[in-house]
């Protein structure tokens, strides 16, 4: 994810950033500015089309499409913040309730300094898993490359996160077992252990919900006509400053799609994707210190 001051206006405006839609869109923005300058000499020098009616017409047609497509991009980009906030939000309650259980563990095991040393690495290997297994590479838990016990316990062709749920909750029923955690603790840190596999489902569920594709290529035709269009009708109300126009239009609502879609999967690799390593690490650091 992208650091950045929100109020340095400059450093927006002038600096073109290896994300920024303008480099993505830039030979699409030349196609469009050859085709509208195109458009315009033929209009201009051999149809000579400036006083039909129907060639006026089309700018009405194109200011009620206007406001439709605009209406369109703010539901396709709002739809897509939603999804990216809820990632983030539910990143935030992995966050807390690790903590949560990592407090509570602490004050149970007391100065069981073994058993403590094995939830310092289940439950942070739960969110680096989980990170893992969102951006859909092959799972490797570092965590537990100098425990052989806990590393035979995981199998990387599987479900990763599940199996160390599955670990963690076997270890706290190993310890119920033993009479080192009685029923009543067992009941207060259950939300904590259940919660773990609700944010997992969640996850995925946006990962795996993409938005329709009917509705996403519907967006794309209809920006795509409404800017091949465009010259047809303003070639003559405005000459040659039609092509640096309809090159700035088509930028604005291409630019809306792009970044809609880009941050409507917010668990990949891009650099305004959440940021998943930063927090699983936050994750490892705290649970480290409470239960150290």
């Amino acid at each position: 994810m992208i650091s950045y001051n929100p109020k340095d206006w400059l450093v927006f405006i002038f600096r073109l950033h290896k994300s920024d839609t303008m480099r993505k869109l830039m030979p699409l923005l030349i196609g469009v500015a050859i085709y509208s300058g195109i458009v315009v000499f033929v209009e201009i020098n051999y149809l000579h089309l400036g006083d039909a009616s129907h060639v006026k017409s089309i700018t009405v047609v194109h200011g009620l499409l206007g406001f439709v497509i605009s209406m369109l991009l703010v539901f396709r980009t709002n739809t897509a913040y939603d999804r990216w906030w809820e990632g983030r939000k539910l990143w935030g309650s992995l966050v807390n309730n690790s903590r949560n259980l990592a407090i509570k563990l602490s004050v149970i095991l007391g100065d069981d300094g073994s058993n403590r040393n094995v939830f310092r690495k289940i439950i942070p290997a739960y969110a680096f898993a989980l990170k893992k297994h969102l951006e859909q590479e092959a799972t490797r838990l570092a965590l537990f490359d100098n425990d052989e016990q806990l590393e035979q316990e995981i199998n990387n062709e599987k479900h990763v996160p599940n199996q160390v749920a599955a670990l963690l909750f076997k270890t706290i029923q190993r310890l119920y077992s033993e009479g080192k955690i009685n029923g009543d603790q067992l009941i207060v840190i259950n939300p904590e252990l259940m919660s773990f596999t609700d944010i997992c489902g969640a996850c995925e569920r946006i990962k795996n919900t993409p938005i329709p594709y009917t509705y996403s290529a519907f967006i794309k035709k209809f920006i795509f006509f409404y800017v091949i269009t465009l010259p047809l009708g303003y070639a003559f109300a405005l000459g040659y400053l039609v092509v640096p126009a309809v090159v700035f239009v088509f930028y604005v609502l291409a630019s809306l799609e792009i970044i809609a879609e880009e941050i409507e999967d917010p668990f990949g690799g891009e650099e305004n994707d959440l940021p998943l390593d930063k927090l699983a690490a936050n994750i490892y650091k705290n649970v480290n210190d409470i239960l150290s």
